[in-house]
């Protein structure tokens, strides 16, 4: 399980637009990493527009933001285009990523048992250490789908 002051795992993967990614890569950056159920779907989507929405203070104080999901990379890049989200969404359709950061989880839909994302944010320091988690066990508060980039913001203390 990842830990608030421990540094991030470390992954490589592609971005919904083939760009490589490597975590490691964004030392010197704040780094919001957050992981979502599914694309498209009324809480996701509540989630993505609010960190859209707030885009610019995360920019211009020298954050970027990252989000997680399976699923093809058609329906990334649907979902970045429908709702014109400025940022990069990762594809981890292995769920490789998700069980790294302990965040593919046992889940309970209807009474049907399956497997899936549990809606989580890592906040990552320019030093590459997690220093705040929002949701899933270890967080220090639950996501708040439609005030989630406001959460970031206050923790963070970004200039808006």
């Amino acid at each position: 399980m990842v830990k608030i002051g421990e540094v991030a795992p470390d992954f490589e993967t592609t971005t919904e637009s083939g760009e490589k990614f490597r975590l490691s890569a964004l030392r010197g950056k704040r780094v919001m990493l957050y992981f979502y159920p599914k694309d498209d779907t009324p809480g996701c989507t509540a989630e993505a527009c609010s960190i859209r929405d707030s885009y610019r203070a995360f920019n211009s104080n020298n954050a970027v933001v990252y989000g997680v999901s399976g699923g093809p990379v058609g329906s990334h890049q649907d979902f970045k285009a429908k709702y014109s989200l400025p940022f990069p969404l990762l594809m981890d359709e292995d769920y490789r990523i998700a069980k790294l950061y302990d965040v593919y989880v046992p889940k309970k839909l209807y009474g049907k048992d399956y497997m899936g994302i549990e809606r989580t944010t890592f906040l990552i320091n320019q030093q590459g250490k997690v220093e705040g988690i929002f949701g899933g066990p270890e967080g220090i508060e639950k996501v708040d789908t439609k005030e989630h980039a406001q959460q970031v913001i206050k923790f963070w203390g970004l200039k808006l």
